[in-house]
This record gives structure tokens, C-alpha cells and sequence, in this order.
């Protein structure tokens, strides 16, 4: 099937305008006659919910979570991006559109980059009116910080808690409607496949988390927004229930899946320490703002601090090399991420880490502590040049600031960033890739629409630093609630949909043959043995660094990965009760699925771009080299059965209003 994006004509500042303006409404009478799932809740699922019920549809909310307010959107720390201008230096919609395709390296849909800059502003303002504590200045007004690959200041937090804050006012808003019954909250339930009828989706099969029960729920459309599929690589920052399950399922009855190699690696987490860790965690982007990112100019003091015989604060200035301030010194340490998380591995491998592991470098605040400290002496008439004086007033500045980034940081390392430099690293984040949707942010699924990070749309190869929350909200709070009406607007005479229908019941069949087949397999390993194995092959050979041999090799083994997965794998417990380990079955089988896909998709792209970099594609100085003329689209993948038969269509990317040149930083 050929794809069409149903991007409006017209000069890009017009398009959403003039396209709200014509597209079909259903009145409030005709919406309490139509029902709408929802699939995950954390900003993009939250918001959707909370603003189709308010408009008066039907809605039925699913998380897999206890409850709405643990969604993986808690753990957002930075901040969110808007194009508001508050201080005044040169920020724009069109400035703000711009940073966002030149972060995506030119890989990103043009028209819905613009609406998302668009509507950014509303965003901030509908988060003020819910009460979200937003940081101010001294004078009473919202206060910004600048995040990697921009020169304005245009981010909005909540001192080191962003998402949580957020995410709170999208549930404020989803209890008020779940009180009105508007809308039917179903926690601890997952979505296993999706019930399409007569070509269109209709609803849902999901397991009950805690009994085991196996239901179908009907709807008039189903929205997807449960976030990204980070956890293939097993180490990740996400939350360790993150998963790709609704996406992955809905792929494999008809949604396209979109570059699923576009996958970010943040560059500021916390090493890893061991083989005994099940996650990552994450130092907000935004503590790039203030920290200097560094390692020891020399090898011999790299080795001395590995082994013990040297600290960070035995060295010189003369003795650091702050390569980003060297490598890219009009953007110094907010280049994007995907350049930042490049460098340091470049300098790690040539020998310059700083921990055990030698996959390290410093972020350090000494310099940032001092200037403030000096600033905030000036300003109280105190003594200036009192060292002692300084970096107490300094500390108590950067600790409002970035406070419980820092206490994380002392309780997961037992270090004392405000006197050490924190050690950092980068390590997989978010997903730039997903379902592949059109304008109006519906699959090609008739009636399934997927929002937020399970969408592809907004972000390119590497999606900026705070603009995550952004995307979220937009979709959920200021985008689907149009469009979706003009797809159900054909449907207020149909009725409510019986779960009875012969396709409910061949979905549930499937879905109960599933889990069957893990309870009866009796294997050898576990659940995470599989998972593991997958995650090494995926950070070894699919990477940071990718190249044709290493991805070949990837997609067999993944490949013989997943049948083994089948024979071998062991479910202990039973069907119908809690069952945590069927739960990661039915997760990891879709993970080992998609992990081929990713690294086909890595594979087919012949050039390197944002987040995906193949090392025969690069620049004399090793920075990403894209090839415009054979790769400027979306490569969108239809399941064929299994990953290594799936079918490549392609949307050209037509850049009508930026014009494509190397993306450079320096």
C-alpha cells in the first residue's frame, strides 16, 4: 500500500490553522455515543484521556502500572520545551521548529514539527492553570534553562522533576473525569493484541495483572501511547516495565513500524557497575546547563584516577580536557545528545575513562558553584574573594537548582557531587523511532492512532533534550482531540460494538494459545536469561556504533535467539493468577521480534544520521555523515509474517522550508 502522510497544502504557519478549520467536528450530543480505548497513561495516554472525556466521549484508560501516576513519564527530570520567549533572546515557533529538525538531523517530518512548535506555548499555560509548580524566577515569572542543541533559553521545569509535575496535572485531570465517569480506569491491565473488524480497529484483548483474566473490550478507536521500546537493549534508562507490547502488536496487524534504528543515547546516566543491574539511571540532561563535561588531558593521569592513585580534584585545569568546549565551542557542552554521548565514547575508548570500568567521564560543577557563589556574594555585599564564603553560597544556589539530582546521584554512587565530579556515560534512553502515523496521528490501521514516544513523527534521527514531554502533551492535550473527530465522525449512528463479534473471539483465542505455550513450555532459563542475551547483542553490535558486518551478525543471532527463547524458555506459575515472569514472556517475545527489525532497518540505511551512526559513514572528524539524495524518508516496515520478511515503504521527506546542509556545532 502506498503511504500518505495527509499533510495540508499550504505555506507551513497555516497548515494546522487552515486544517482545523475544515476538517469534520462531532457535536457533544453525538460524542457520548462514542467510545475511545486508551492504551498507556503516562503524558501522552494522560493528557489524550483526560481531554477527549472532558470533551465529552467515552473513554476507557488501560495501564499495566497500579496506577496512572507511575507511568515512566515521572522519571522525565529536565524539562519542557516552548517557544514562549520568555527571556528574550530570539526565540520563536519558527526557531524553535528549526532546532527540532536540525536536532532530528533533517529525518523528521516537517509540517508536524511546526505544529508541535505551534502549540507548545498552550501547553505551558494549560500546565500553570492545573497547578503544575513550574520554577520562577525572582520576579514572579516562569523561569527557563537551555538544553543541548540550541542557543536560547526555552525550557520550563520543576527544579530536577519535570515529568512527575506534569504528569500529576494530567492526572488531576483524568481523577476528574474517572469521577464524572467519563472515563473507566482499568489499572494493572495490559494490552496483548488489538481486535480489528470489517478493517477497522474496534478494540482490544487484555490480560488482568492480577487474576490472570483474559478480556475484550470494545471501542469505536484505540490510541496508543505506551511509550518507547528502549528495553530491548535490556539496560536502559526506562523504568523496567517499560515494553513495546501494544505497539509491537498493532504492528503485526497492519501498523507500519518506522525506523526503529533512530534510538538515543543519552550521554549523561550513571555507569554501569556490574552485571547485577536490571536498569540505568538517568542525570538530567539539564544539569549540562551548569556542569563541565571532562576527562584527564594525559593518559597516564586517566590511568592513575582508574586505578585509584589519583582524584579528579588532584588535576589542574591545564591537566583537563573539556572536549566539548574543544570539539564544538559555539555550543560547548549542550550539543545534542547524540553528538555529546559520541564524544565521550570516542574518548573512552581511546583511554581517557575515569572509572574502573574505564567507561567514564567527569561532569563536574566546581566551575558553576564558584560563579554563582560570586554572583550571589556581590549581590549580598559580602566578601567576594572568601573562598569558603563562595562555595557555600554557590552550593546552596546549584542545590536549589538540581538538589534531588544530586541526593540521587550521593544514595546510587556514595559520592558527594558537590565536592567530586559526578561520573557519567551514555546509555540508551529514548526512542525516536515507532508506528508510523499520518497528520492526523492514525496508523495505517483504520482507527488506531498512536501518540507520543509510540509514534515516530516528531523528533527524526535524534529527538533534543526536554522536547519528549513537549511531543506528549501536544499530542494528547492540543492534537488528537481534533483529528480523532474527524475519523469518528462517519460512526454516531453506529451503537455501542459487541465484544461477541467472531473477531473478538479469534483475538482471544490467540492471545490465551500465547501464554499457554509459555506456561506449558517447561525450559531451561528464565525470562531474563533471554532478555539479556538480546540486550548484549543489541549494545554490542546495534549500538552506539553500528556497521554492515556487526548487523549482519546481529540479525542472525537474534534470529536463533528467538528460537531458542521458544524452546527453552521456563514461565513458573500459572496462567490465571499474578505472574510476573508471564508478564516478561509476553514482553521479551515481542522485544526479540523487534530487535531484528531494528537492526534490518540499521542495516538497510546506508549513511549515518542523529542517533543512528554507521562507522563506514562519517565525516574526517568522525562526525555523522547523512546522504540526502538516497536516504532523506521514512523507512516504514509492514509485517510479513517475521521481522526478516517485513516490507520497506517509504515517505520522502520534502524540506520545502529548511534547507538541508551538514549539521554542524562548532
Amino acid at each position: 500500500m502506498a503511504l500518505d502522510s495527509k499533510i495540508p497544502n499550504g505555506p507551513i504557519a497555516d497548515k494546522w490553522t487552515n486544517y482545523k478549520d475544515h476538517i469534520n467536528l462531532v457535536n457533544p450530543a453525538n460524542k457520548r455515543n462514542l467510545d475511545i480505548i486508551v492504551v498507556g497513561t503516562g503524558l501522552a495516554g494522560g493528557s489524550a484521556a483526560a481531554t477527549l472525556a472532558e470533551l465529552g466521549y467515552n473513554v476507557k484508560a488501560f495501564c499495566f502500572q497500579d496506577s496512572p501516576r507511575r507511568a515512566h513519564s515521572i522519571a522525565a527530570q529536565g524539562g519542557i520545551n516552548a517557544a514562549k520567549n520568555y527571556k528574550g533572546d530570539g526565540d520563536s515557533v519558527y526557531r524553535l521548529f528549526y532546532d527540532t529538525v536540525k536536532g532530528g538531523d533533517y529525518r523528521a517530518r516537517e509540517a508536524n514539527v511546526h505544529r508541535l512548535a505551534e502549540v507548545s506555548a498552550n501547553i505551558i499555560d494549560q500546565c500553570v492553570a492545573q497547578g503544575v509548580p513550574l520554577a520562577r524566577e525572582y520576579g514572579g515569572l516562569l523561569d527557563n534553562r537551555s538544553f543541548g542543541g540550541t542557543l536560547v533559553s526555552r525550557t520550563f521545569y520543576a527544579q530536577g522533576q519535570t515529568g512527575q509535575q506534569l504528569l500529576l496535572g494530567a492526572y488531576s485531570a483524568m481523577n476528574r473525569q474517572i469521577g464524572r465517569g467519563k472515563i473507566k480506569m482499568y489499572n494493572r491491565h495490559e494490552m496483548l493484541d488489538i481486535v480489528i473488524v470489517n478493517g477497522k480497529a474496534r478494540g482490544i484483548i487484555a490480560r488482568n495483572l492480577i487474576t490472570g483474566e483474559i478480556e475484550r473490550h470494545s471501542a469505536h478507536a484505540v490510541v496508543i501511547g505506551s511509550g518507547g521500546y528502549g528495553n530491548v537493549f535490556f539496560l536502559s534508562t526506562n523504568a523496567m516495565g517499560s515494553n513495546a507490547t501494544a505497539a509491537w502488536k498493532i504492528h503485526k496487524k497492519g501498523a507500519f513500524f518506522a525506523n526503529p534504528c533512530y534510538t538515543q543515547i543519552h550521554p549523561t546516566c550513571i555507569p554501569v557497575s556490574g552485571d547485577h543491574q536490571s536498569k540505568l539511571t538517568l542525570m538530567s540532561e539539564s544539569l549540562r546547563n551548569d556542569g563541565r563535561i571532562w576527562v584527564p588531558a594525559k593518559l597516564e593521569d586517566a590511568q592513575a584516577i582508574r586505578e585509584g592513585r589519583k582524584k579528579a580534584t588532584d588535576l589542574s585545569e591545564a591537566e583537563r580536557d573539556y572536549f566539548l568546549e574543544r570539539r564544538y565551542p559555539a555550543f560547548g557542552n549542550l550539543v545534542p545528545r547524540d553528538v555529546a554521548s559520541r564524544a565521550a565514547k570516542e574518548r573512552c575508548d581511546a583511554g581517557f575513562g575515569v572509572n574502573k570500568t574505564g567507561e567514564a567521564v567527569y561532569l563536574d560543577f566546581a566551575a558553576a558553584i564558584k560563579r554563582y557563589g560570586t554572583e550571589e556574594a556581590y549581590v549580598k555585599g559580602l566578601d567576594a574573594n572568601d573562598a569558603a564564603l563562595v562555595t557555600k553560597l554557590g552550593t546552596a544556589i546549584v542545590k536549589s537548582k538540581y538538589g534531588n539530582l544530586f541526593q540521587m546521584y550521593l544514595k546510587i554512587v556514595d559520592e558527594d557531587p558537590y565536592v567530586t565530579p559526578m561520573m557519567i556515560y551514555p546509555a540508551v534512553h529514548y526512542t525516536m523511532g515507532g508506528t508510523w502515523v499520518d497528520y492526523n496521528l492514525m496508523t495505517t490501521i483504520p482507527g488506531c492512532f498512536s501518540i507520543g514516544e509510540s509514534n515516530f513523527s516528531d523528533h527524526g534521527a535524534n529527538r533534543l533534550g526536554a522536547s519528549a514531554l513537549m511531543q506528549g502533551l501536544a499530542d494528547g492535550y492540543f492534537v488528537l482531540p481534533y483529528t480523532i473527530g474527524d475519523y469518528l465522525a462517519p460512526d454516531i449512528k453506529m451503537g455501542e460494538i459487541s465484544t461477541d463479534l467472531p473477531e473478538f473471539v479469534e483475538a482471544e483465542k490467540a492471545v490465551k494459545d500465547q501464554i499457554e505455550k509459555f506456561i506449558n513450555n517447561n525450559g531451561k532459563h528464565s525470562v531474563d536469561y533471554f532478555h539479556k542475551k538480546l540486550g548484549k547483542i543489541m549494545w554490542d553490535k546495534v549500538g552506539m556504533a553500528r556497521n554492515a558486518k556487526g548487523l549482519t551478525e546481529a540479525i542472525e543471532e537474534i534470529a536463533a535467539l528467538r528460537e531458542e527463547f521458544y524452546r527453552d524458555v521456563k514461565v513458573p506459575g500459572s496462567a490465571n493468577e499474578f505472574n510476573q515472569e508471564l508478564e516478561k514472556a509476553t514482553r521479551v517475545a515481542d522485544f526479540l521480534e523487534l530487535g531484528e527489525l531494528f537492526a534490518k532497518d540499521a542495516l538497510h540505511r546506508n549513511e549515518s544520521c542523529g542517533g543512528h551512526f554507521r562507522e563506514e559513514y562519517q565525516t574526517e572528524e568522525g562526525e555523522a555523515l547523512r546522504d540526502d539524495d538516497n536516504f532523506a524518508y521514512v523507512a516504514a516496515w509492514e509485517y510479513k509474517g517475521k521481522p526478516s520478511d517485513a516490507v520497506l515503504h517509504k515517505e520522502p521527506l520534502n524540506y520545502e522550508n529548511i534547507k538541508l546542509v551538514q549539521r554542524s556545532y562548532k
